[in-house]
C-alpha cells in the first residue's frame, strides 16, 4: 500500500524522466506496469494484494472459530464485506470528467469476487483446493482459445481477445489500456492461494520450506509457459502463466517476511508500514478518488508556490511534491492510528 501511495504521488514518472538516458531508468521502469508480454516489479503489486487478502482470510477465520462464530456467521460476514469491496471498487471509476461511468477494472471489484471464492472453498482440503485453482486456470485458458467469437478470436491480442469481448457484454466499452474484468477468475487463484499459505503459517511447525518450495515450483511452471511459448505471460488480461508465475513470486516474498520477521523476531523499525496497512482501504480510496481528484493538485500549489521563492528548478520541484503529498497522507493515517479509528468492512 506505501508503494501504490507514492505511485499515486506521480513520483515514479518524475523519477523515471529525471533518470533518462541513465542506467538508473531501467531500474525506475520496473515500477510501470509491462505494456504486454512480460513482467516487470510492479505487475506483482496487485497479485501481492490479492494474495495478501487471503492469507489475512485465514487469520481473520481462525479468530472468528476462536469467537465461537459458526460458517453462516462468518458467511455472511463475508458476504457484507464483498458487497462493500465491490461497492467501493465501482465508485472509484464512477465519476469522470464527462459524468458518471459504470466500471469493473478496479483491484477491489476483482478482490470482492475472489475472497467470497475463497471463503466459500475454504474448508475443503488443500488438495481439492489446488485443483480448483487449476481448473479456474484451465477455464481462463478454454475462454481465451476456443470461444471463437468473431472480431475477439485471437487469444492473446489486445483489443481483439474473448476478455474484451466480456467487457462490451458487462459495460458496453474495452479499456484501452487492455485490463479485463474476467481477470476475477485467474487471479482468485492469487487469493485462494493466499488463504492456503495463512493456513500453512497457522497450522504448520515449519511452513517456510513449504511455501518456498511451492513459489518455486510455480516460477518453473509460470516462466516455463511463456519461455516454451505455450501461454505468453501477460498481467493485463492475467493469463495462466503469469497468475502462476506471480503467484511464486508472492509466495516467495511471504517466506522471506515470515522468516525474517516471525521468526528472527526483526519487527524493529516496521511501524512506517503498520501505520499505512492498518487503515490500507482507507488509504487506498483516499489517494484513488480524493488525492487524483483534489488533494494531490491542492499540495501542489502550496508547495510550487514555496519552492517558486528560492528557485527551485522543475525536476527537483515534482519529486519533492511527490514526497510531501505522500508525507500528508502518511501522517493522515498515523493520525487515525493514535486514535484508534480503523476503518474495515
Amino acid at each position: 500500500m506505501v508503494l501504490l501511495a507514492l505511485e499515486s504521488t506521480g513520483l515514479y514518472e518524475h523519477l523515471h524522466d529525471a533518470t533518462e538516458g541513465n542506467f538508473a531508468q531501467g531500474f525506475f521502469t520496473q515500477f510501470f506496469h509491462h505494456p504486454w508480454n512480460g513482467l516487470r516489479f510492479w505487475d506483482l503489486i496487485q497479485p501481492g494484494f490479492m494474495f495478501i487478502a487471503g492469507t489475512a482470510m485465514a487469520f481473520s477465520l481462525k479468530k472468528q472459530r476462536e469467537k465461537g462464530m459458526s460458517w453462516g456467521q462468518s458467511f455472511r460476514k463475508t458476504l457484507k464485506r464483498c458487497f462493500w469491496l465491490f461497492f467501493f471498487g465501482v465508485l472509484d471509476y464512477a465519476v469522470r470528467p464527462s459524468g458518471l461511468s459504470f466500471e469493473l477494472w478496479d483491484v477491489l471489484t476483482q478482490l470482492s469476487f475472489t475472497t467470497l471464492v475463497a471463503f466459500l472453498i475454504f474448508n475443503w482440503s488443500y488438495t481439492w483446493q489446488i485443483v480448483f485453482c487449476i481448473g479456474l486456470l484451465l477455464l481462463t485458458e478454454g475462454l481465451y482459445r476456443f470461444t471463437n467469437i468473431p472480431g475477439f478470436d485471437q487469444p492473446f491480442t489486445d483489443q481483439h481477445n474473448f476478455g474484451n469481448y466480456m467487457d462490451l457484454l458487462l459495460m458496453n466499452k474495452m479499456n484501452k489500456g487492455g485490463w479485463v474484468a474476467i481477470n476475477f477468475i485467474p487471479t482468485a487463484v492469487h487469493t485462494i492461494a493466499g488463504a492456503l499459505a495463512g493456513k500453512l503459517l497457522i497450522s504448520d511447525k515449519s511452513p517456510i520450506k513449504k511455501v518456498v518450495i511451492w513459489g518455486i515450483v510455480c516460477l518453473f511452471v509460470g516462466y516455463g509457459l511463456d519461455v516454451l511459448d505455450i501461454t505468453p505471460i501477460i498481467k493485463r488480461i492475467a493469463t495462466s502463466s503469469f497468475t502462476i508465475a506471480s503467484l511464486g513470486w508472492c509466495l516467495i516474498a511471504l517466506s522471506i517476511c515470515y522468516w525474517w520477521i516471525d521468526v528472527k523476531n526483526h519487527r524493529k523499525h516496521l511501524d512506517f508500514f503498520t501505520i499505512v496497512g492498518m487503515n490500507s482501504l482507507f488509504i487506498y480510496l483516499f489517494f484513488e478518488i480524493i488525492g487524483s481528484r483534489w488533494f494531490n493538485g491542492y499540495v501542489a500549489h502550496i508547495t510550487n508556490g514555496l519552492m517558486d521563492f528560492i528557485n527551485t528548478p522543475q525536476m527537483p520541484k515534482l519529486i519533492i511534491t511527490s514526497l510531501c503529498i505522500f508525507a500528508l497522507e502518511w501522517l493522515l493515517c498515523y493520525f487515525l492510528y493514535r486514535k484508534k479509528i480503523f476503518f474495515r468492512v
